[in-house]
């Protein structure tokens, strides 16, 4: 296991040289040629052999014996059933602490205002997902190789009923979240923000968890069209002990969509907001510094919130609110890289894929992408997997954490 860098030494890009003998390659690619041949292949053999013995051994014909007759692997990509990257679905909740890293399903877009359709999210990351190897060139790591994954399917959300989907959203998150697995929750619509980060307070005790937002929007509003919608998650998220509003951090804000009774709240709760000219002006190596310093002053551990729509609307138009002027991916990309490998990360999700008004699956491409580049962050800050259970996550839950509402 990769031991976490110091802040210095992650934020700093240079290297001593390339490898020898590889002149005309690249810094990284030279780097990344001798990082692959050291990793092991025991995950993919593991993979093989299950795929044999379950999917039987393939036809006479065929003269690769490592594929079976009926697809139960990696192989090929548009075959199989579609969990998250194929993995293992696991019918009973009850194991799910038996894996590094759960994939949950957040089927829920009745706090969307204008354009429906996150409700999909869950499927169409999924389904893209397929086209993915647990290999990262650049980074140097497969997953397969390194973490143990599963997907626990989606969480039973009650159309048009945000506070009875808001409990049952509290009560998976918890679950997982006590069980040591890593949360990785797939949206739905961001007013999940609330309840996801409530199921993570349930299991604090007095510790405290920053946020760091994503977004275009700051959904800081206390109601929106007489409920708690999309455009609210972080006033009512914020209010708990748990989650100080001076640890949220909002990156990539700004443009025609961001209403004045969620800036109110930004003002006179001192949350910590970023545009996006302030990123490209401070440079992204001190945009996420920045990010860091506030997010992790007196708290014990970070939640990742990741709004599609950070990033600019010609890259990902499969969203309820797409703005023109957001993030580059790659700028997107790399402050995430930048925060997850120098901060203790308790969750991440990922939210506003709406397929219903996506392109050739780009926008579930890039939620795709945003988890990907997570857990493989996680391994080479040595986060994933986990030795034992963080000292921050306490096994008492605690159901009355946030304030009552109405």
């Amino acid at each position: 296991m990769t031991a976490t860098p110091g802040p210095e030494e992650a934020f700093d890009r240079r290297s001593s040289s390339t490898g020898a003998g590889q002149q005309g390659v690249g810094q990284e690619g030279a780097e990344a040629l001798e990082k692959e041949a050291r990793l092991p292949l025991t995950g993919w053999q593991q993979e093989v052999d299950q795929g044999l013995r379950y999917g039987l051994e393939a036809a006479e014909s065929i003269v690769d014996r490592r594929i079976s007759t009926f697809s139960r692997g990696e192989l090929p990509h548009y075959a199989g059933i579609n969990t998250f990257m194929k993995a293992p679905y696991i019918e009973d909740v009850n194991r799910v602490g038996d894996f590094d890293v759960a994939i949950v399903g957040i089927p829920h877009d009745c706090g969307t205002t204008y354009r429906p359709g996150t409700r999909f999210g869950p499927q169409g990351i999924r389904r893209i997902s397929a086209l993915y190897t647990p290999y990262n060139y650049e980074m140097g790591v497969d997953l397969r190789e390194s973490i143990s994954l599963c997907d626990v399917g989606d969480i039973f959300t009650i159309p048009a009923n945000n506070e009875k989907s808001f409990d049952q959203i509290s009560k998976g998150v918890a679950h997982v979240f006590a069980s040591g697995a890593f949360p990785i929750l797939l949206g739905g619509d961001h007013s999940i923000g609330f309840p996801t980060v409530r199921g993570v307070c349930r299991h604090l005790g007095d510790k405290k968890v920053g946020i760091i937002h994503f977004d275009r929007h700051v959904d800081t509003q206390e109601i929106d069209l007489d409920e708690r919608m999309h455009t609210c998650p972080w006033f009512h998220a914020t209010n708990m002990a748990n989650a100080p509003a001076e640890n949220l951090v909002q990156l990539g804000i700004g443009g025609w969509q961001v209403p004045r009774e969620g800036v109110k709240v930004c003002r006179e709760r001192g949350t910590n907001v970023l545009t996006v000219t302030d990123i490209c002006d401070m440079g992204l190596e001190a945009a996420a510094k920045y990010a860091i310093e506030r997010a992790t002053d007196g708290t014990d551990c970070v939640y990742i919130s990741f709004d599609i729509d950070c990033i600019d609307a010609g890259f990902v138009p499969g969203t309820g609110w797409p703005e023109p002027g957001g993030l580059l991916p790659r700028e997107a990309l790399k402050l995430l890289e930048l925060i997850v490998r120098n901060v203790p990360v308790c969750g991440l999700e990922v939210v506003e894929v709406s397929p219903p008004y996506d392109i050739s699956d780009m926008t579930s491409l890039m939620a795709t992408r945003v988890i990907c580049d997570v857990m493989a962050h996680l391994v080479v800050s040595g986060q994933l997997p986990r030795k034992q259970k963080p000292a921050w996550l306490h096994e008492a839950c605690n159901m009355n954490v946030d304030q009552k509402w109405r």
